[in-house]
Formats: C-alpha cells, sequence, structure tokens
C-alpha cells in the first residue's frame, strides 16, 4: 500500500504580543496545522512548534504557556503556518 504525501501550504501572519496567543489558539483550533513558527521583526524564529496528528489538549498546554510568556516579551512578530490541503 502506498501512501501519497500530502501537499502543504505556507501562510504568513503579522501578530503583535497582545493578539499572537489568541492567533496560535485559533490556528490550532482550525485543526489543519502542520507547523507553526514565530519569528521577530527581524525575521529570526524565536520558537517552532511542529504540531503532529492526534495532538490532545493536555499536550498543547506547556505550548500555549511558552507563547503566553513570549507575547509579554515582543512586540510585532510574523507567525509561519505549514498547512496541509486536503
Amino acid at each position: 500500500m502506498t501512501r501519497r504525501k500530502a501537499k502543504s501550504t505556507e501562510e504568513t501572519i503579522k501578530a503583535t504580543g497582545e493578539t499572537l496567543l489568541a492567533k496560535v489558539k485559533e490556528l490550532i483550533a482550525k485543526g489543519n496545522v502542520r507547523h507553526i513558527s514565530i519569528k521577530d521583526k527581524n525575521n529570526k524564529t524565536i520558537v517552532e512548534f511542529p504540531m503532529t496528528l492526534g495532538v490532545v489538549a493536555a499536550a498543547l498546554t506547556p505550548m500555549l504557556a511558552a507563547i503566553g510568556a513570549l507575547a509579554a516579551l515582543i512586540g510585532e512578530c510574523t507567525i509561519s503556518v505549514e498547512r496541509e490541503e486536503k
């Protein structure tokens, strides 16, 4: 049995520290996100989170806490989102 490789697309979203956590939660809730990376205004990657299939809410809690702490420290940032196309 061969498995077809899923296509993916990348999206870039600008956010501020205030809206960062809410935006990441919104992206996760949509469910088709494979990878999230957060970059500062100089386009330097600050943090990356691979999203694997079957991630449960309990596994997301430490990641969301880290993003909340990060949001308090940064101003403008960019969220790069890799999505799986259906």
